[in-house]
């Protein structure tokens, strides 16, 4: 039994980025009303729950996540409906706040490995996947201060105001540069955010392929001085 705990709490990022990915491909089925509304709800607690348990290395990260997590459970299910109450803008930000906290815990503790596991590959993933929500919740937060920040094309799109996932498709859509089909930022304001993460992204991932080089490198160097 104690085998078995050991093994899943030695693949954290391992968990989360299942937790992630799965919440990544239901979120286009889960609605605001009935059933659909709460299993988003329950999802999206999920989601943040293991978002602490990932962190939780050390009693001072577990509180500061814990604290920031509280009010992050109530925006997830808030942040990305049509219309929102100015009282809940507070608590979208702290919301974005414990996001970040999230990635910046993981990128140290993947970077910090001196050798290249699977679960900092995995890590690298989260990372690279909260990262994309992150600047989703902030592009809606934005589109709620501005309601005409993005454009929808009405051949593809049949509503005019874009609604959860359509912020989550813009995001990930900035991240690779590939664009998101049909939407496009009207305002200044997202497309400066859009293209901030367009650079955080490409950056990111040259950090990624220079870390795996050398993490393989003294490898390389050893054989190479062997023969």
């Amino acid at each position: 039994m104690s085998r078995e705990l050991t093994g899943i709490t030695g693949h954290k990022f391992f968990l989360l980025f299942l937790f992630l990915l799965v919440y990544l491909l239901l979120y286009p089925a889960m609605g605001e009303t009935g059933t659909r509304y709460h299993v988003f709800r329950i999802a999206s607690i999920a989601v943040t729950l293991m978002s602490v348990y990932a962190v939780s290395f050390r009693r001072g990260l577990i509180f500061v996540a814990v604290i920031l997590a509280g009010p992050a459970l109530m925006a997830h299910a808030i942040v990305f409906r049509p219309k929102m109450v100015p009282a809940a803008v507070v608590s979208v930000v702290l919301s974005f706040a414990f996001d970040v906290f999230i990635i910046v815990i993981l990128f140290r503790r993947v970077f910090a490995r001196e050798k290249a596991t699977a679960e900092t590959l995995f890590g690298a993933v989260c990372i690279y996947l909260l990262t994309g929500f992150s600047f989703a919740r902030l592009y809606a937060v934005i589109a709620i201060v501005q309601p005409h920040a993005f454009y929808l094309d009405p051949a593809i799109y049949s509503h005019a105001v874009p609604l959860g996932f359509d912020f989550i498709f813009f995001s990930f859509g900035s991240m690779t540069t590939a664009g998101a089909s049909g939407i496009a930022g009207a305002s200044p304001e997202i497309r400066s955010v859009s293209m901030l993460e367009s650079i955080l992204a490409v950056f990111y991932l040259a950090v990624i392929i220079s870390r795996l080089m050398g993490a393989y490198r003294p490898n390389d160097s050893g054989s190479v001085e062997s023969s």
